[in-house]
């Protein structure tokens, strides 16, 4: 599994959720198709006159999200820009999702800019394995952002955090260890921890 596996999945689901944040600062959410996806980039497009467009121009946050059959889930996060060479982008964009040609059609395509996500951090989520299993990757040569919870070494060995975990994701050790790869994140391993050991990851991996 790569980031380019990650991106796969999104275009392959297609409709997807796009999250934005509006002039007051309000999060927006709506669903957007994924129009391509290569070399580590996802492309999208939007009318000119939508809000959606908008708020892309003034900040260019994004987070996208979604599921496909097999409760595989993707996240992504990153900074989306706009793209130069409209026309061409857009009737590359045409070509490859011919249904919007009855959404859009002769030279009302040119309303639409097109957009790319070529930065940030993609998370896959396995819900359909036992244990889950999830992944981080970076788009970009960047070092992944830890999530989750890690165990100090103010562990104690009592075994309760792995007594309690829902996974069963806790190994036994000096620290004990969380298998970062099928944890939930759900945080109860740090509600039961007696000495506080157990602490969110927040450090680069």
């Amino acid at each position: 599994m790569k980031a380019q596996d990650c991106l796969q999945i999104l275009r392959e689901i297609k409709d997807v959720a796009f999250a934005t944040v509006d002039e007051q600062g309000q999060p927006q959410v709506r669903i957007i198709d994924v129009m391509l996806v290569e070399n580590g980039k996802l492309y999208f497009c939007t009318a000119r006159g939508k809000d959606f467009y908008r708020q892309l121009e003034a900040n260019g946050q994004v987070a996208v999200c979604g599921m496909n059959t097999k409760y595989q889930m993707v996240r992504l996060s990153g900074k989306a820009h706009r793209l130069t060479g409209q026309k061409a982008w857009i009737d590359r964009i045409f070509e490859q999702n011919p249904s919007m040609n009855a959404v859009y059609p002769g030279d009302s395509r040119y309303v639409l800019e097109p957009f790319c996500v070529d930065n940030g951090q993609a998370e896959f989520f396995d819900l359909g394995t036992e244990p889950i299993n999830r992944a981080c990757f970076s788009l970009t040569e960047d070092k992944v952002r830890g999530k989750g919870f890690r165990i100090t070494d103010a562990c104690v060995g009592c075994g309760k955090c792995r007594q309690k975990c829902p996974q069963q994701c806790i190994e036994q050790g000096a620290p004990f260890r969380i298998r970062q790869e099928n944890c939930l994140h759900c945080g109860l391993c740090a509600e039961v921890c007696p000495v506080r050991a157990v602490v969110k990851r927040g450090d680069q991996l």
